[in-house]
């Protein structure tokens, strides 16, 4: 693993330099590594019902999985989704982001698994529920 955990600001700017196309923004780093992300929605991230496309939402987890590694073991731009999961639990907000906490569960020297909640902004309710692996790279 890294020496060096990176900053909120250094995950920031490494999410829009190499991920310039992604919406989603990084809102919280804890101490532990866990994350919250949101992503904006408006009618492009909708589908017919007034809900929040699936893949919005599996965006926002893997995004949020894939920070919750990188703030731990610092920025491994070549780690990568091995398996993703996620059960969409209740009808999402249309008129609020979607905003995932991710916690990670297990962070080996190859693998890392993490669970990610997803919420309507300011819903105690989560909407869905996604667990994720990725693939660290043995050289860094």
């Amino acid at each position: 693993m890294s020496e060096h955990r990176p900053s909120h600001a250094e995950l920031v700017a490494f999410l829009k330099a190499e991920f310039p196309q992604n919406r989603c923004t990084l809102e919280e780093v804890d101490e532990d590594g866990s994350v919250v992300v949101a992503h904006p929605v408006g009618e492009r991230e909708l589908r017919p019902g007034n809900t929040v496309s699936g893949p919005v939402m599996m965006t926002l987890a893997d995004v949020a999985l894939y920070l919750g590694i990188l703030a731990r073991i610092g920025i491994v731009p070549l780690a990568v989704t091995t398996n993703l999961s996620i059960n969409f639990l209740r009808k999402p907000r249309a008129d609020r982001r979607v905003v995932a906490r991710c916690r990670l569960m297990k962070l080996g020297k190859s693998l890392a698994v993490g669970e990610v909640w997803i919420f309507s902004e300011g819903e105690d309710e989560p909407v869905a529920h996604a667990t994720g692996t990725y693939a660290i790279p043995r050289e860094r």
